[in-house]
């Protein structure tokens, strides 16, 4: 079984978590990642328990992005952002909680193809500061920046049975 590598080196203010797949980067993973009538929601958001709703994903250059996270005691958490680039290969988008402006991160997923029907997915993050990355490491982000591509890899199961069921 795959695991999700998060490697976030002291005094620097980047994160990379990485995760392979079995299943193709194009007709699968990337479709998983800018799919807005349902597969991002399905996948995407924090720890389990919490549901994701995408409000707006525009996955073009220079087309923005909103999703809205609610608990089991229906608290909510937004964010938001803009893509700067979306190619079956990468994805560049900027992140930002809504709770919290001003404080943005610069996202790059990289879709690596393996071969065999294989990806690599590298999720680059970079913030403003050393600072806005620890913080964000602090709060316990970790696990829900980790449990995500936990249940990418199960969508992804589901969507190859299901294609080969056809």
């Amino acid at each position: 079984m795959a695991e999700t590598n998060l490697i976030a080196e002291s005094g620097k203010q980047d994160i990379v978590i990485s995760r392979e797949f079995d299943a193709p980067p194009q007709d699968l993973v990337f479709k998983a990642c800018t799919d807005p009538g349902g597969l991002v929601s399905q996948w995407w958001g924090g720890p389990k328990g919490v549901t994701t709703t995408v409000e707006k994903m525009d996955t073009r250059p220079g087309g923005m992005w909103r999703a809205v996270q609610r608990d089991a005691e229906g608290n909510e958490y937004a964010f938001h952002g803009v893509y700067h680039e979306v190619t079956p290969g990468r994805i560049v988008d900027t992140f930002e909680y809504d709770a919290m402006p001003g404080h943005v991160l610069l996202e790059t997923e990289t879709l690596e193809d393996l071969g065999g029907g294989r990806t690599k997915l590298t999720d680059h993050l970079i913030f403003q500061s050393v600072e806005d990355r620890d913080g964000m490491l602090q709060a316990g982000s970790q696990e829900e920046m980790i449990e995500p591509l936990e249940r990418l890899a199960g969508l992804l199961q589901s969507l190859k049975q299901a294609a080969s069921a056809r």
